[in-house]
């Protein structure tokens, strides 16, 4: 989607100041810069939603946020979470505070059970009593996932290890949970009921960060969205107003 504006009016906030808050962020791998001074926010209970084409910086805007350490010597710009500054803090330390990854391609230790890996996904907390009662709701949320408890994750399905990987997370209680492309490699049906389960999620007051190339599923039940291209945010506003946006339909609609 050609386009040639450079100011970007930023949609309406909520009430309060954002649980996450990323300005002028910047990422370079060697000479070539992947982010372009992006900013945007994610408020509590919002679902918000990063939409745009292979290569445009989704993943890496993810990864920078939850702290890879590749990527910690080449970024520039600030990231807040909740008041702290994440964006020199550790992957651990991130997840400490409340932060979630369902990563690109599920993830999942194959040569784990399926209940080791929620284990894992738990693997910070001390509520010891707590955890063992989550893997029986998350078996409940997931009933695959509960008839195949002991099965090694290698063995499911692309789409139940989906599952799994949104189980893993959930596992560490969240205070955000950040979704990268989890539609991809998955069919049709199974797409239909990952998105599902994250409007499940939003129904339950869980604040979602979601990037997607799927852009009719992510923004129907997006509260706002940004379009990101060539490491640069284009477009934003809420997800009605986009799926609305002429050039948000003539690029990733179809129209």
């Amino acid at each position: 989607m050609a386009t040639t504006e450079k100011a970007v009016a930023e949609p309406q906030a909520t009430n309060g100041q954002p649980m996450l808050k990323v300005e002028d962020l910047r990422v370079q791998y060697g000479n070539v810069e992947v982010l372009k001074g992006i900013s945007f926010e994610v408020h509590a209970g919002e679902v918000v939603v990063i939409i745009g084409s292979n290569g445009a910086g989704k993943t890496t805007t993810l990864k920078t946020v939850t702290g890879l350490p590749e990527l910690l010597k080449s970024v520039r710009g600030k990231i807040t979470f909740e008041g702290k500054r994440i964006d020199r803090a550790k992957p651990d330390k991130i997840a400490r505070l409340g932060l979630a990854h369902v990563p690109e391609g599920r993830q999942v230790f194959p040569d784990q059970t399926v209940k080791d890996n929620l284990l894992l996904g738990g693997y910070q907390r001390r509520d010891y009593m707590e955890i063992g009662r989550d893997i029986d709701r998350m078996a409940e949320r997931f009933p695959i996932l509960g008839e195949r408890r002991t099965q090694l994750a290698g063995l499911l399905s692309g789409g139940e290890q989906q599952m799994l990987a949104i189980a893993r997370a959930l596992m560490s209680r969240p205070r955000l949970i950040l979704f990268d492309e989890p539609s991809m490699g998955l069919a049709p049906l199974i797409v239909k009921q990952v998105f599902e389960i994250i409007e499940e999620l939003k129904k339950e007051g869980k604040t979602i960060l979601l990037v997607e190339q799927m852009a009719f599923q992510a923004l129907g039940i997006a509260d706002r969205g940004y379009v990101l291209e060539t490491g640069e945010i284009t477009l934003s506003g809420t997800g009605k107003e986009l799926l609305q946006d002429d050039r948000v339909k003539e690029a990733y609609l179809g129209a």
